[in-house]
């Protein structure tokens, strides 16, 4: 699946150049609307240029378009055979035999405060490994396995955070979202460079013109259900995690797709560290202010925020802050995700255990319910 984390303040974020126009292929937007231009990125809007003359040699950042409120236009989508298949490809490109696609680019996320590092990478892979939203791409990183010598590295797997058109919308991009991987010694404070995660720094470390082997697409579980467009949906993430709901939302409220006009509830709840943590948080609240009525955005900040006890603020803390809503919407038959570290569903499950008791309901028995009627996603690393 994907590491964690983002940051709010994209505006102090480093950004690796971007030295191919690839980005800018295929957008269109749809409407008179007019643009706004902002000094912010904005990860995966691209401009399109009218000629490439009009063009800068070297973007070093990807400029952000948002339309006006009013209008709400959609950016245009191709190809629309996309949208035809009746069953999701799965694994098309197997370890044993790669596909070998090419880096366009590689965003720091996450601003000066965050803990860690966190990249978004774009990878071309020429339309060749279709995908869903929801799924994920595996990685081989270049190099032997340390436990094998002789073999390649292991497959590493990232959740996609794009929708199947990418972020130049045209089908042939693919986009991750990554934390790098690196361990400091306790005892000395000092990093530990043996034992760095090898698939999460050759990403973040990639350069625009990189080769990547990938492989997949993999899962079904997390595939966003689009039989009724008027569903409600509650995305529950911590860090990297939110990787998944970025595809669903650019669907849902970004892209023109004929045959997916979302009328529904998008609900997202994000938890990261603090504010230069947070995961495409420009984006999302781009979509907060042009679709009030379909979009919720709830943040859990562990380090900034409190929870009614007093302690850290955590996304269990949140659910718990919304429980009867959250709980009314489910028994609606709404669908309900998560995704991230595996460490986040012991206290999930213990407050949704907590509150179904109080409301005099049994959880075991409202958690098998969920199950059987396909309600209930989870992905966890």
């Amino acid at each position: 699946m994907a590491p964690p984390a983002l940051g709010s303040q994209v505006a102090a974020a480093a950004s690796v150049p971007v030295g191919s126009d690839s980005l800018a292929k295929g957008a269109a937007l749809k409407g008179n609307s007019t643009l706004n231009f902002r000094t912010k990125p904005c990860i995966g809007m691209a401009l399109a240029w009218k000629n490439r003359t009009q063009q800068p040699r070297r973007l070093n950042k990807v400029l952000c378009m948002s339309v006006q409120q009013a209008s709400r236009s959609k950016v245009a989508v191709v190809p629309i055979e996309l949208e035809k298949a009746k069953e999701p490809p799965l694994h098309l490109y197997k370890p044993k035999e790669p596909y070998t696609a090419t880096i366009v680019s590689v965003e720091r996320l996450v601003g000066p405060r965050a803990p860690g590092e966190t990249c978004h990478v774009v990878i071309d892979h020429g339309g060749n490994v279709p995908y869903w939203e929801g799924q994920s791409y595996g990685v081989i990183p270049p190099g032997e396995n340390p436990k094998k010598p002789g073999s390649p590295n292991t497959v590493r797997l990232y959740s996609i955070a794009s929708t199947r058109y990418g972020d130049s919308f045209d089908g042939k991009t693919a986009s991750l979202c990554v934390r790098r991987a690196v361990y400091y010694d306790p005892e000395t404070g000092e990093e530990d460079p043996s034992k760095r995660g090898v698939c999460s720094n050759f990403l973040c470390g990639s350069k625009p013109g990189d080769k990547v082997q990938i492989t997949g697409p993999s899962g079904k579980i997390m595939l966003l259900p689009e039989d009724d467009p008027n569903a409600t949906h509650i995305m529950i993430a911590t860090g990297t995690g939110v990787a998944p709901y970025r595809g669903y939302l650019r669907r849902m409220f970004m892209e023109d797709v004929p045959t997916f006009k979302f009328g529904g509830l998008a609900w997202l709840f994000l938890g990261v560290a603090n504010s230069d943590s947070l995961l495409y948080d420009e984006e999302f609240t781009n979509y907060l202010q042009q679709y009030p009525d379909n979009f919720r955005y709830d943040k859990a900040l562990s380090r900034e925020q409190k929870n009614k006890s007093g302690g850290k603020m955590y996304v269990q803390d949140k659910i718990e802050e919304y429980s009867d809503e959250i709980f009314r919407l489910l028994d609606g038959g709404a669908h309900i995700y998560f995704c991230g570290l595996k460490g986040m569903m012991p206290g999930i499950q213990d407050t949704l255990k907590k509150v179904a008791e109080q409301r005099g309901e049994s959880w075991d028995q409202k958690l098998s319910q969920l199950k059987k009627n396909k309600q209930w996603h989870v992905e966890v690393y």
